[in-house]
């Protein structure tokens, strides 16, 4: 592999344009399936939906990862917020979609994990705050 993410060291958050990619692609299905898939039970949840999946992490971050960090958090709950995005896209995708898209989006969201890895682990690693 040669990308970029191995000449990070514990304290630099390892650049990975792929996985940002990935994960923003996972974002944004997470953003259009989940009130999607609400919308038949109550138009508040799906609004409801889209304000917690988009402006939870907007206010919520670790620095180092983000350039602007408006409420500081561990590393540790930067991972939950990207796990709330991943099940979000995989859970409301086959609710709301046929099943051919849904696959779609749950491989991605695979993927997306398996890229995921090295921000993971330097988000909670304990390097990164030494530094």
């Amino acid at each position: 592999m040669t990308d970029n993410t191995r000449a990070a060291t514990a304290s630099q958050r390892p650049e990975g344009r792929a996985a940002s990619a990935l994960r923003f692609a996972t974002e944004l299905l997470a953003w259009v399936a989940t009130p999607w898939a609400l919308a038949d039970h109550s138009w508040l949840l799906a609004v409801g939906s889209v304000v917690v999946l988009i402006g939870l992490p907007t206010i919520f971050s670790t620095p180092g990862d983000k350039a602007n960090v408006i409420i500081s958090v561990p590393g540790w709950a930067t991972i939950l917020l990207v796990l709330l995005q991943l099940v979000a896209a995989v859970v409301s995708s086959w609710v709301a979609w046929p099943p051919g898209p849904a696959v779609c989006v749950t491989l991605l969201a695979a993927v997306t994990l398996v890229t995921e890895r090295r921000r993971w682990w330097w988000l909670l690693s304990a390097d990164r705050l030494a530094h």
